[in-house]
């Protein structure tokens, strides 16, 4: 069955045939495809375009190819170019020629665009279950660190103390904008294209919406030619794919460097590192660093899609079968990484005296020093200068800013008090008690609140 070369007089040649087919990464479209076939032909029957038996007759055929299909039964055929020819030929073989009947009024054109929107939708759903499990993972360990102190960082040098689960926190509120941005691709996948001919809509009395409450659809597209031609859809997923793995791989980063010898904040499991073929002492984040370069594959990705869509008129053209395997690939790459970062996490140990060490050193505490002026009246400018003093002959005398003495101090600004000594890791972290802040309040009324976000998202 070849109908698409009815009106041409020399076969297909076979190096043509190799180039065009895509039957070995659309297969993975045919449990979508046959519930559109389905769909479509039981409308067909109702609205009497097709008599009710024949439309019965198909319907039976193609739920037992589905089943052959799920069985790993199916006889794929290469020449049959794709998913829709390779069905509708086995639907041929199997109830003979009213097997024609399915494709009244349907192009391959709309056939494909529903395929894509089904498989989208799944995969935005299948993307937040991922998130959704990883951010748990996420709350999970904040939780237990609520009193275990860090460095905060900037240019990737000690900053300020934070709590650990302040520090992580931040991922869990990245996460969550992801699964917003994947809701997002959700609803603007929840358009059924189906009726949209080729580009120019069906000339038969179809009931589109019945079609697309059959398949879970909210609503029917507006315009038949941007139906056929439309993959915004997709190139919304790979973006949102992107950022989540940006995320991923900022997390990746911390987990690589604080496993590290030189920071030894936390150690991973050993079902999720490596060791080296030559040096017997190695631990090597793997999983990590892997994901950290997947996230450069799934950028890719995005950037294929654009070039694909990029100045191609309306309204369907052959462009865009080359949405698919990439599309493929980034929903496999994002999902398998959230799998695994979830599992990963949830093993992790950390070692709360590194990091509480890690945080007294480094002059953490000159931002409050500097605050504790201010609050005495000194603008801040004048107390960046006059800590900034202090930070230097301290270095000079290889303290820290807590072991200077109060002359010390008192010989840069008659402003400070003794009180001044009492400025510690504790007193910093407590003092940042405003909504978003480190102090451990602020941090566990946080961790409620996420906690009762992720049950609403789930």
């Amino acid at each position: 069955m070849k109908p698409t070369r009815s009106r041409l007089k020399k076969p297909m040649a076979e190096a043509v045939q190799r180039y065009t087919a895509s039957i070995a990464y659309d297969r993975r479209l045919a449990p979508y495809d046959i519930a559109g076939s389905i769909a479509h032909a039981r409308m067909l029957g109702r609205q009497g375009v097709i008599p009710g038996e024949d439309a019965e007759a198909i319907v039976a055929g193609l739920e037992a190819i589905g089943r052959e299909i799920a069985e790993g039964a199916f006889p794929f055929r290469d020449d049959l170019e794709d998913i829709h020819m390779n069905v509708e030929a086995r639907l041929a073989e199997r109830i003979g020629d009213v097997a024609g009947k399915l494709h009244t009024g349907r192009s391959r054109n709309d056939q494909i665009a529903l395929d894509m929107r089904l498989f989208c939708k799944d995969a935005a759903a299948q993307v937040q279950d991922g998130l959704s499990r990883l951010r748990k993972a996420v709350l999970e360990q904040a939780e237990a660190h609520v009193e275990t102190v860090i460095p905060g960082y900037t240019h990737l040098q000690r900053a300020q103390p934070v709590l650990l689960a302040h520090h992580l926190l931040a991922y869990d509120e990245m996460l969550a904008r992801d699964g917003e941005r994947f809701a997002g691709c959700y609803g603007r996948a929840d358009v059924m294209p189906l009726g949209s001919g080729a580009l120019a809509g069906a000339p038969y009395p179809f009931d589109r919406e019945s079609v697309a409450r059959e398949l879970g659809f909210s609503r029917v597209s507006s315009n038949s030619m941007d139906a056929v031609s439309d993959r915004d859809f997709v190139i919304e997923l790979h973006a949102a794919a992107a950022i989540a793995m940006m995320h991923l791989s900022r997390l990746a980063e911390e987990l690589i460097l604080w496993s590290s010898t030189e920071f030894g904040f936390v150690e991973l499991d050993d079902a999720y590192a490596t060791g080296s073929s030559l040096m017997p002492q190695k631990k090597n984040p793997d999983v990590a660093e892997l994901a950290r370069a997947k996230t450069g594959r799934v950028y890719g990705h995005l950037m294929g899609a654009l070039t694909v869509m990029k100045a191609l008129p309306l309204a369907y053209n052959r462009d865009l079968q080359e949405d698919k395997e990439a599309l493929f690939d980034t929903v496999d790459t994002l999902t398998s990484t959230l799998d695994i970062f979830a599992a990963m996490l949830g093993g992790l140990r950390f070692d709360p005296e590194r990091m509480r060490q890690a945080a007294t050193g480094g002059h953490l505490l000159a931002t409050d020093v500097a605050d504790y002026l201010v609050k005495k009246g000194v603008p801040f400018r004048e107390a960046h200068r006059i800590v900034g003093e202090l930070v230097r002959q301290a270095d000079d005398q290889g303290k820290e800013l807590g072991g200077l003495t109060m002359e010390e101090y008192q010989r840069v600004s008659p402003e400070f008090d003794r009180d001044v000594l009492a400025i510690d890791v504790s007193t910093s972290i407590a003092a940042r008690s405003l909504p978003g802040g480190t102090a451990p309040r602020q941090v566990r009324q946080a961790i409620s609140e996420a906690k009762r976000r992720l049950s609403d998202d789930g």
